[in-house]
């Protein structure tokens, strides 16, 4: 991406508030140093990435660098917030990764039918969550390329 194209921070898309903070936790375990922005429901989250509603203000020009997207939501659900994500212009080559506790098929069959990048179940254990988020930081932060046009 541009680097008008591109804020370097990651939306977190949680509505439970035990998962937001061990989200943050795990992040500053990792060192990762991205700032996050944290929205509790698909219709907040959709609201942040296309700058309409409580965001209006926001640059829409100015997308995260990531997604962590949890499927079960409150007002709009995670598939639904990537099917407009996936179904937008600006936004349809933005990393999606669903970050869920669902293990059911169903789920993960529904979230790469609708584009996301990759799908992590939640793991209970803080260290092996802290390795998954440091691992997800390692690659789509730093080693993922993207298109310099995605997000212009």
């Amino acid at each position: 991406m541009s680097s008008q194209g591109v804020f370097r921070c990651i939306l977190l898309v949680e509505d439970d508030p035990s998962d937001i903070s061990l989200t943050r936790r795990a992040l500053e375990h990792s060192h990762i140093t991205n700032p996050l922005v944290v929205v509790e429901d698909g219709r907040e989250a959709l609201d942040y990435l296309f700058a309409q509603g409580a965001h209006a203000g926001r640059d829409a020009a100015k997308l995260p660098r990531m997604v962590l997207l949890d499927l079960k939501l409150p007002k709009v659900d995670g598939l639904e917030v990537l099917r407009q994500i996936r179904g937008n212009e600006h936004t349809r080559r933005l990393p999606v990764v669903i970050l869920t506790s669902s293990q059911e098929q169903r789920d993960v069959i529904a979230g790469y039918d609708l584009g996301a990048n990759s799908y992590i179940v939640k793991p209970i254990d803080f260290d092996q969550f802290a390795e998954a988020v440091r691992t997800l930081g390692l690659y789509w932060l730093v080693l993922n390329e993207v298109p310099e046009e995605a997000g212009s």
